[in-house]
């Protein structure tokens, strides 16, 4: 299918293309052997820390009831797709290394292909609907609850395997990359129907899911600058509760801003390809691009225990420190007993044109109500008409 030669060179990538299905000629070796052996210690490190890290998550989640929130069984799917990449994904690529090119027949080829696009797109989709959870919750202040988790990884999946299995169905094919170490679709090909796959498929998950974040956490910091003027905050109940939220939604943000770092130069490559600029595209830099792509399952991991302190908790419980199993938190505990009365804690009125603050808090939520009519109280604020009126919920698990 594709031959090419030692120096890294493309070869005769064009014209063997057409004359052989996906998979079924091994190429020539486009590196050296030392380079192949070096490849694999990679992919294969990749390979066990993606499957370590991922697993220990999932281990975690089912271990420890403090983590069963609807918003970490978004993490808990995140990982699962990652874990699935290091299975998959990974492991094609990495006795393809140890044997100098690729080794598989056509199914194979198809399978890493179709494999490695459906976890792909269920991780950047997955992403998206973080950040919108944490829009919804931040913004609006809604709490989701196991119902609406549950449904959206259903339509995660589902709009995942609609995209991966479409070349299945003859809308475009999987066949060798570049660099002959795994598949993907055909990026280059100038037939119609598979121009139009590459073009929608760039529009439906990357345009469209990197627009839906940007969206939400535009939303998200303008609502952080807005809870930046209420400056007379002195509840430490409410300003642990807002230290959590804003921690959270940077967790989501370094997260998808590492996916994207991690992905950003396999698709530069891509959209190269698809400009017909596939020339400039040497199986060294395919080959890096791919390594960095992959190298995105291993860090969501380490970014939950590093920024989520139940994460943390429940790892060194789970490495049998015992002063630590006795010592539960009462953030740990469930929620005993009704919720609070509505009160308010704060009350401000600042000089000039500076709208007066109130802040008031309850047991689900606070709630800053930022407005100029001394007059507005909580319970008026859903029926004001005349005065301008700004209200913003920030939720704790």
């Amino acid at each position: 299918m594709y031959s090419g030669n030692r120096s890294g060179g493309q070869g005769h990538w064009e014209d063997a293309e057409e004359s052989e299905p996906a998979g079924t000629v091994s190429p020539a070796p486009l590196f050296s052997a030392n380079t192949y052996e070096r490849l694999a210690l990679l992919f294969g490190s990749l390979g066990l820390l993606g499957v370590g890290n991922n697993l220990l998550v999932l281990v975690l989640y089912y271990k420890f009831q403090r983590l069963r929130t609807p918003t970490h069984l978004f993490l808990v799917n995140l990982s699962l797709s990652d874990l699935l990449v290091s299975l998959f994904g990974v492991t094609f690529t990495f006795v393809s290394c140890l044997r100098n090119g690729w080794v598989w027949d056509t199914v194979g080829c198809v399978w890493d292909g179709f494999s490695s696009s459906l976890f792909g797109i269920v991780s950047i989709t997955t992403l998206t609907v973080l950040a919108y959870e944490r829009y919804i919750r931040v913004v609006h202040a809604r709490v989701i609850n196991y119902s609406w988790a549950w449904r959206a990884i259903t339509y995660i999946w589902l709009y995942s395997l609609a995209w991966a299995g479409a070349p299945l169905l003859g809308w475009n094919r999987y066949m060798l990359d570049i660099h002959g170490l795994g598949c993907t679709v055909d990026w280059k090909s100038k037939n119609a129907n598979d121009s139009s796959f590459v073009l929608f498929l760039f529009l439906g998950c990357l345009v469209v899911p990197v627009g839906v974040i940007a969206h939400c956490y535009g939303h998200i910091l303008y609502s952080v600058r807005m809870l930046r003027c209420v400056e007379d905050l002195q509840t430490i109940q409410v300003i642990k509760i807002l230290r959590y939220e804003k921690k959270v939604a940077k967790m989501c943000f370094f997260m998808i801003f590492t996916f994207l770092i991690c992905w950003m130069p396999y698709v530069v490559i891509r959209f190269l390809v698809v400009n017909g600029y596939g020339r400039l595209v040497t199986p060294t830099i395919s080959i890096v691009s791919y390594l960095f792509c992959k190298s995105s399952t291993v860090y969501n991991p380490v970014i939950y225990i590093f920024m989520i302190r139940k994460f943390r908790r429940s790892l060194l419980q789970l490495l049998c420190f015992r002063p630590l199993r006795c010592q539960q938190s009462a953030k740990d505990l469930p929620a005993v007993g009704s919720e609070m009365q509505i009160r308010p804690i704060v009350m401000s009125q600042k000089d000039g044109d500076r709208p007066k603050k109130k802040v008031t808090f309850n047991s689900s939520s606070i709630i800053f109500i930022i407005t100029s009519d001394e007059s507005l109280s909580v319970d008026d604020s859903d029926k004001a008409s005349g005065s301008k009126v700004d209200v913003i919920q920030v939720r704790p698990l």
